[in-house]
């Protein structure tokens, strides 16, 4: 059985070169590609298909008007096709918040570097999302309570390709950045840290639990695979939620309990050691695991500064980013926890660290949520 796409974007050429890419596989098929969201409706009662890419900013209706009727009609899952702007990606939020299960970013100019470009990117997203478990997927209301927190400003890290989060580069190792950790048991200490790593799924499953968290937990390190520009928006959201605080990461920053850093998007995000404090580092360098910021960075770095300090978490997503990783924490002492199935939108970055064997617990999105809120920094 193939994925039926149905593909729903106002540009033209954004249509056809859309269909091209996709139609250059053997396992997806184009129903349409229209150009908004009352022909897509139209199309849709001849026949529903399993995966839509869909664009935001549309005339006639909005994306994230049709995309909301959607999840409220039929939960389907949805690929949004965005452009790189800061309006783009704050809209774009707003719609992984609504249900959406992933982003891939399309350029304002020379639409046909997108074929040599994001086309890869476009082909794994949607086949992630065929396979997305559309239950485990809590869609915010429109308007979300917001705390006191006010919202960081954003932080200027532009310099990464839009497209750094998938490629089909040759996959490289946490190596490519970091030595792997010599297995000299750390000292133990009350210096408590929580690394997390998620990808497809991850932005509604991260909206759950950050919101749990309390103003004294321990530092966060978070890597959410997310294209540049998206990640400072989807950080002053989950700021605007918490009560915790939640920054982008920028180079050099401190992990102090009640703050969470989330990895920038083009960038990888390691911890450093500096005598006893935690420290941020925002680095450029190659993809890893096929993605650029890498949990398998994040997580390797936190098992040779943190060791057993550490409680890692691995939670929804495609791919096996984060497995080895996390088996790195858990040989360094770390605790570490995985989503279940269950609850998981795409079970495949849990399984693949659960197979790897570097899991202590599997539990619940709920259950995890449950156990971060009761840590204390």
């Amino acid at each position: 059985m193939g994925i039926n796409v149905l593909i729903v974007d106002d540009s033209a050429v954004v249509r056809e070169i859309v269909t091209q890419v996709l139609s250059s596989t053997t396992d997806i098929k184009v129903l349409a590609a229209v150009p908004d969201p009352i022909f897509a409706m139209q199309r849709m009662k001849i026949q529903w298909p399993d995966v839509i890419v869909l664009d935001i900013e549309m005339p006639r209706m909005d994306g994230l008007t049709f995309l909301r009727r959607i999840m409220a009609e039929r939960p389907t899952p949805v690929v949004i096709c965005s452009s790189l702007t800061e309006k783009g990606a704050d809209i774009t939020i707003d719609a992984m918040s609504a249900g959406a299960i992933s982003i891939v970013t399309k350029p304002t100019v020379n639409l046909k570097a997108f074929l040599e470009g994001a086309g890869n990117d476009l082909i794994q997203e949607v086949r992630a999302a065929a396979m997305a478990r559309m239950g485990a997927i809590k869609p915010r209301p429109a308007t979300s309570p917001t705390q006191s927190n006010p919202s960081p400003p954003p932080h200027a890290n532009k310099h990464a390709s839009q497209h750094d989060h998938l490629s089909p580069a040759p996959k490289l190792t946490a190596d490519a950045m970091l030595e792997a950790p010599s297995g000299k048991a750390m000292f133990r200490t009350t210096d408590r840290l929580i690394a997390i790593g998620t990808s497809t799924g991850g932005t509604q499953a991260l909206e759950f639990l950050l919101p749990q968290l309390q103003v004294n937990c321990p530092a966060v390190v978070v890597v959410q695979h997310m294209p540049e520009k998206f990640t400072t928006a989807f950080a002053e959201r989950l700021n605007r939620l918490s009560k915790v605080e939640v920054l982008e990461a920028k180079d050099g920053d401190r992990l102090i309990p009640g703050v969470v850093l989330i990895a920038p998007g083009g960038r990888h995000l390691l911890v450093k050691r500096s005598g006893a404090q935690y420290i941020a580092e925002v680095k450029d360098g190659p993809l890893v695991s096929r993605h650029k910021p890498s949990v398998d960075v994040l997580f390797r770095s936190v098992a040779i500064s943190a060791g057993g300090n550490a409680l890692g978490v691995i939670m929804t997503g495609m791919g096996d980013d984060g497995a080895r990783g996390i088996r790195e924490m858990h040989d360094a002492g770390a605790r570490t926890l995985a989503q279940d199935e269950e609850s998981c939108v795409v079970f495949g970055m849990p399984k693949e660290a659960i197979a790897h064997g570097g899991i202590s617990e599997v539990h619940s999105l709920t259950h995890i949520a449950n156990t971060l809120a009761t840590m204390k920094g």
